[in-house]
């Protein structure tokens, strides 16, 4: 399983959505534009048991905005949306204001038709993301891919109901790690954020689930057998939320 992938952005996308195919039992690809998500779809939407979905990257927000009624309108085509989301580090606070306006827009629809499954980039940005979330009772489920906020806000994203997608670049600082260990157990399932994602200089691929479950495995206290079967477990849970064929 892989809850967060641009398996539409590796260098040879199609052999490795196959290969994808092949190993996971679901692969969520998001995608990064209205467009990105038309033309992902015509070329790897045949691919089995991989799911496409439409966003707007807001590292992308300043240039694309004005795809956001096309967004809009690609939201009621599926279960779920991604990426979407806010970032607030130094080199986007510029657009911020947009992003705002762009990822509210995009909440605000899901909750209008009856929710969705929503993966949520929040670098930086945490707070406004939850401020969003909560002012739209009914959006759906979050998922807050590779988190990185506070202890604090990682608490109220849980009482708020927030999951969170893991890969193996998150326990590559010891404050990732930290903070990876400490999400709820329950609430978790793996990512790779591939090809971005690295681990040894790599690009992470989307059949990284043993990996996580390994690394997860001493903060969890069990083996990464254990560790793997309660990823899957996560996994299936949230699959029943999007209304994926099991």
């Amino acid at each position: 399983m892989d809850f967060h992938c641009h398996l539409d952005l590796y260098p040879n996308a199609r052999a490795v959505a196959e290969e994808a195919a092949r190993r996971n039992e679901f692969t969520w690809l998001v995608t990064t534009s209205p467009r990105a998500y038309e033309a992902t779809s015509r070329v790897l939407g045949h691919v089995p048991r991989v799911l496409i979905t439409p966003g707007l990257h807001p590292e992308l927000v300043a240039r694309r905005a004005s795809e956001l009624p096309e967004l809009l309108k690609q939201i009621e085509q599926t279960a779920a949306v991604g990426e979407i989301g806010i970032d607030g580090s130094y080199r986007f606070k510029a657009s911020l204001p947009v992003q705002r306006q762009v990822f509210e827009a995009a909440v605000s629809r899901s909750r209008e038709l009856g929710g969705k499954v929503l993966s949520i980039h929040s670098r930086g940005a945490v707070k406004d993301v939850l401020t969003i979330l909560l002012k739209h009772p009914g959006y759906g489920t979050a998922v807050l891919h590779w988190f990185t906020g506070t202890v604090a806000e990682m608490e109220a994203a849980y009482k708020m109901g927030c999951w969170f997608s893991v890969g193996p670049a998150a326990f590559s600082s010891e404050a990732g790690s930290a903070m990876a260990a400490r999400l709820p157990r329950e609430r978790v399932v793996p990512e790779s954020d591939g090809p971005f994602a690295e681990e040894n200089g790599a690009p992470i691929q989307p059949w990284s689930m043993e990996r996580t479950a390994q690394l997860f495995a001493p903060h969890w206290e069990c083996t990464a057998h254990e560790a793997l079967a309660a990823l899957h477990a996560n996994g299936q849970r949230l699959l029943r939320t999007i209304d994926w064929p099991s």
